[in-house]
């Protein structure tokens, strides 16, 4: 109902009774009294001392507030230019001069033309968020078919998603890691902190397959491996709270590198989720307390996930299912070494496969931003 208030009509004259009109008028001006009311409320919020003193609420506050300031800037543009539009086509009806008539004319049409993309702009603005896009995240990167070669896939995926997550700002840390024999990885849990991390890397959770020859192969024969990933919205105590009772958790010593301490002490974590099944090994900190902490964080983060991917199921049904939800089980990408590409089944898209190895991801996640804004608008418009 938004997105369809947003696309109200563009022109004075399109053939609507004047009842139309009001109906329309008076649902934009509700929407639009609608949002003052909501930032004024935010700016009242920013102003409370509590509010000043509370970081966490501060920001996301702020991030509330602006969001509803494009909102309502983008309206009262749409607003201008409607009634900029009104005056064009009044102009065009009074004028009796040839040439006033023509630049009358050629305003009415670029007058049209930024309505229309105004209100392509609102319907996409005033789609419902997804509230966990402002969230970090946890990614899960395993080794899947292919032996050796899928760890050092997997490797290769961490070592991308590193190098973007730095162009953007991010922090990483490496939250535990099971190291391939051969290279690579056979499971990678990455920790990524920053601005709205979860709304795009969201659009990597799934299978990545590969078609490469491996550096093993001596007869030059391609070989398909794969990796999958999960991207798990790091959630707090409050939003995921699990039953001591339902833990169970032993310790070990580390080994590896290090110096004594983690050879000596019992360091490593092992924790068990009884009801999940989940099991995590937390070995990255030189301290017990520390790598448990990590291991509640990463147990929050899946058993979230789980949830989280029950709701969508039975919130969106099998017509969501049919467009994609990108699971952990849906075939995303494949790269092609031979042909250097690497193709987006979910777009039908080809994209340059040194861009990904280098870490360039932000035109492949721009691309699934404004598809997956076309797919919500279009069920949109089912349900309308």
């Amino acid at each position: 109902a938004a997105a369809a208030a947003a696309a109200g009509g563009c022109c004075a004259d399109d053939g609507r009774g004047d009842g139309d009109e009001l109906e329309d008028g008076a649902v934009h001006a509700t929407k639009a009294g609608l949002h003052e009311s909501d930032d004024e409320q935010l700016t009242r919020q920013m102003a409370d001392p509590e509010v000043s003193q509370n970081g966490p609420e501060l920001i996301r506050i702020t991030k509330a507030r602006a969001a509803m300031e494009e909102i309502v800037v983008a309206y009262d543009e749409w607003l201008a230019a409607r009634a900029e539009l009104d005056d064009a086509k009044q102009m065009l009806y009074d004028e009796t001069d040839e040439e006033m008539r023509e630049m009358a004319k050629a305003e009415v049409v670029a007058l049209e033309d930024t309505i229309t993309a105004l209100e392509s702009r609102l319907q996409v603005l005033l789609l419902p968020k997804d509230p966990n896009d402002e969230r970090d995240v946890m990614i899960e990167v395993r080794a899947g078919t292919g032996g050796d070669e899928a760890s050092l896939w997997a490797g290769d995926i961490v070592r991308a998603y590193t190098k973007y997550c730095e162009t953007q700002g991010w922090r990483v840390s490496m939250m535990s890691s099971s190291d391939a024999d051969s290279g690579g990885y056979k499971e990678c849990v990455l920790q990524v902190t920053g601005d709205s991390v979860y709304s795009k890397m969201k659009y990597e959770a799934g299978v990545h397959r590969v078609q490469r020859v491996p550096a093993t192969e001596s007869q030059g024969r391609i070989h398909t491996s794969t990796a999958t990933v999960a991207i798990m919205p790091e959630v707090d105590e409050v939003t995921v709270q699990i039953d001591p009772k339902d833990i169970e958790l032993t310790t070990a010593r580390s080994g590896g590198a290090g110096g004594q301490n983690v050879n000596k002490v019992e360091t490593a974590v092992d924790l068990v989720h009884k009801p999940s099944g989940i099991r995590i090994f937390c070995t990255q900190e030189r301290s017990q307390l520390k790598n448990k902490e990590r291991a509640m964080t990463m147990l929050r983060a899946k058993l979230y996930e789980i949830e989280l991917e029950k709701q969508q199921t039975e919130v969106r049904g099998l017509r969501w299912a049919q467009v994609g939800s990108g699971a952990r089980s849906e075939k995303v990408r494949t790269y092609n070494y031979k042909d250097a590409r690497c193709t987006d089944h979910r777009l039908g898209r080809n994209f340059p496969l040194e861009t990904f190895l280098a870490g360039e991801l932000e035109l492949i996640l721009q691309a699934c931003i404004v598809d997956d804004q076309q797919r919500k608008l279009a069920l949109l418009a089912e349900d309308a």
